[in-house]
């Protein structure tokens, strides 16, 4: 099951917030063990066996002044139980080795509790399995200095047993909830920086385009203002009309990041079929594309249409930016058995004129972003010079929208 879709058990991580019950030892964890270790320590110096299987009542009395201060301490103990849970089952251990013998080795019960402490808030080590050995030994020992049935004996054993291993359980259950909420918070944090990253992408696909294309024509209008008020003015039409589309894209793409958005109002995505558009757009702000189509498949996945129009664009942009009107480049696609092999080439030969500076693409985004669509479609991409002069630059998209 997806993290991002699992549910937390009962019991949350520590420091979460649960929405279901929570009892006193978790809502105020200090007074519960006071409280605990007060009734514990009572319950020692007055309950004892009584004959059968009875619980007899004894008095305060009846109990010499060394064990009072024996049981008094081991029930203190426990209050640290908690943050100390492997010295609370020490010194319980310890307390019971002292009153073998006398008759009042009455430290069971503080053995219990101290040994579920250790399964419940210690990792497990040797120091708790010698502990544990330790506890299971006196239940022996008690057994013998004083006549008790072997059934007896073998049930306090598993009493012993049972609690540190019940502890135990809770701790891992805890663990486990605790490792499924920093997974889910994992996964949120990736799913956002994926969210954004695309989001980057997109924004920076709709705004360079455009953009690039009303820098040019705005360059070249001004250079040509003064001689040729005509071809300014178509030119400045061009930026016009550019403009207009960079606001279309850009309201498409909010469209589609509002939660609140009509779906039925968004208009679709941009594929293959938008390419000789946006090549005549090139071409009208002054690079000479050709487009050539071999052989292409019928259907193709929706991310890769839109992966391949993506990659394209921005090669197309970067070739108006860093090369200038005047340039000749070629877009060529063709399928192979699995995918789709994108190529755009350039000559290298135009003017400069209302391009951008040589080296403005050191920090810009272009590459990376074609990259990073390749990649996540599980495809490839090779940018870099030609021998014979110019820029190719070639992606290898898998046709499926899967990786291959």
């Amino acid at each position: 099951m997806p993290a991002s879709r699992a549910k937390l058990p009962f019991r949350t991580a520590p420091g979460s917030t649960s929405k279901g019950f929570r009892g006193p030892f978790a809502r105020w964890p200090r007074v519960a063990d006071g409280v605990l270790a007060v009734l514990v320590c009572l319950a020692t110096v007055f309950l004892v066996d009584g004959p059968g299987d009875t619980i007899a009542v004894r008095g305060v009395g009846d109990v010499p002044v060394p064990a009072l201060l024996i049981f008094a301490l081991a029930g203190a103990a426990l209050y640290w139980r908690r943050r100390a849970p492997t010295l609370v089952l020490g010194v319980a251990v310890l307390a019971w080795t002292t009153t073998l013998g006398t008759g009042y080795a009455d430290l069971g019960g503080v053995a219990i509790v101290a040994l579920y402490g250790v399964g419940r808030y210690r990792a497990p080590d040797r120091w708790n399995h010698l502990g544990l050995a330790a506890a299971v030994a006196l239940v022996v020992v008690d057994g013998l200095t004083r006549p008790t049935p072997v059934g007896e004996v073998v049930t306090g054993g598993v009493v012993m047993v049972g609690a540190w291993y019940v502890g135990r359980r809770l701790r891992l259950r805890q663990e486990r909830a605790a490792q499924l909420l920093r997974d889910q918070q994992a996964e949120s944090r990736r799913i956002v920086t994926e969210e954004r990253s695309r989001i980057a992408r997109e924004l920076h696909d709709v705004v360079a385009h455009r953009v690039s294309l009303m820098t040019v024509q705005a360059s070249a209008a001004r250079a040509v203002a003064a001689e040729d008020p005509q071809a300014a003015h178509e030119a400045m039409g061009a930026v016009e009309e550019a403009g207009r589309q960079a606001l279309d894209e850009l309201r498409h793409l909010l469209g589609v990041l509002r939660p609140e958005s009509d779906s039925d109002g968004l208009g679709p995505q941009p594929g293959l079929t938008g390419l000789p558009r946006l090549v005549e757009q090139i071409r009208r702000a002054g690079v000479d594309v050709t487009l050539v189509t071999d052989a292409l498949p019928e259907r193709l996945a929706a991310r890769t249409e839109l992966s391949a129009y993506r990659i394209v664009q921005e090669a197309l942009t970067n070739v108006l930016k860093h090369v200038g009107p005047g340039a000749r480049a070629e877009v060529r696609l063709r399928a192979e058995p699995a995918a789709l092999v994108i190529e755009v080439r350039d000559d290298g030969r135009g003017s400069t004129l209302g391009s951008e500076p040589e080296g403005a693409s050191a920090t810009g985004h272009g590459i990376v972003g074609m990259r990073e669509r390749a990649l996540l479609l599980g495809g490839s991409l090779e940018v870099g010079p030609r021998a014979e002069g110019g820029f190719r630059v070639r992606a290898r998209l898998p046709i499926t929208g899967e990786p291959t």
